[in-house]
């Protein structure tokens, strides 16, 4: 079983991994399209996460994750108990194509456009205040931008509005 990761699951999985890979996942981009009310934020002060955006021309790169396979059963729970807690995901089996020419079906978790948390189309500066100030059961906010962007910056795979978010948010804390 192979997942793919292209914010918290690059530097937090939350399982062993047999095989990571870089990775493409065509026709959606990585977007802070989501409020997050249990991990990165609460209903009264919702953070920002990243989610999969349906955008067509475009691919979103990040990481692929095999899973130990005696283990996808346990695997596969302990994610739909991370990523499905309020439902804002759609769990789905998308083909990606790996950096060593291989193409893979890896459980993917995509935002639902239609569900109350999704907030696409929130411009940069509006997306930096929320997430400088916003705290949830996973820690601030900020942890999760500043991880994940290292984290893909160290894998090669830099995020202009990523960079962007990370000097602003910077700022804005001081």
């Amino acid at each position: 079983m192979w997942v793919f990761g292209y914010g918290s699951l690059v530097w937090n999985p939350g399982f062993d991994t047999v095989e990571r890979v870089i990775a493409r996942l065509p026709g959606y981009r990585r977007s802070f399209c989501m409020r997050s009310i249990h991990h990165r934020g609460t209903p009264e002060t919702p953070g920002l996460v990243l989610a999969l955006d349906r955008a067509t021309d475009t691919a979103c790169s990040g990481v692929a994750l095999r899973a130990d396979p005696a283990r996808a059963d346990e695997v596969l729970a302990y994610l739909r108990e991370r990523e499905l807690v309020s439902a804002a995901y759609h769990e789905t089996r998308l083909p990606v194509m790996l950096t060593d020419g291989r193409e893979v079906e890896a459980v993917t978790y995509v935002v639902d456009p239609d569900h109350a948390q999704y907030c696409g189309g929130l411009d940069l500066e509006e997306q930096a205040q929320i997430i400088a100030r916003a705290h949830g059961g996973r820690g601030p906010n900020t942890e999760y931008l500043f991880q994940t962007d290292v984290h893909l910056r160290e894998l090669g795979l830099g995020d202009r509005d990523l960079d962007w978010l990370v000097r602003r948010v910077r700022h804005i804390c001081g």
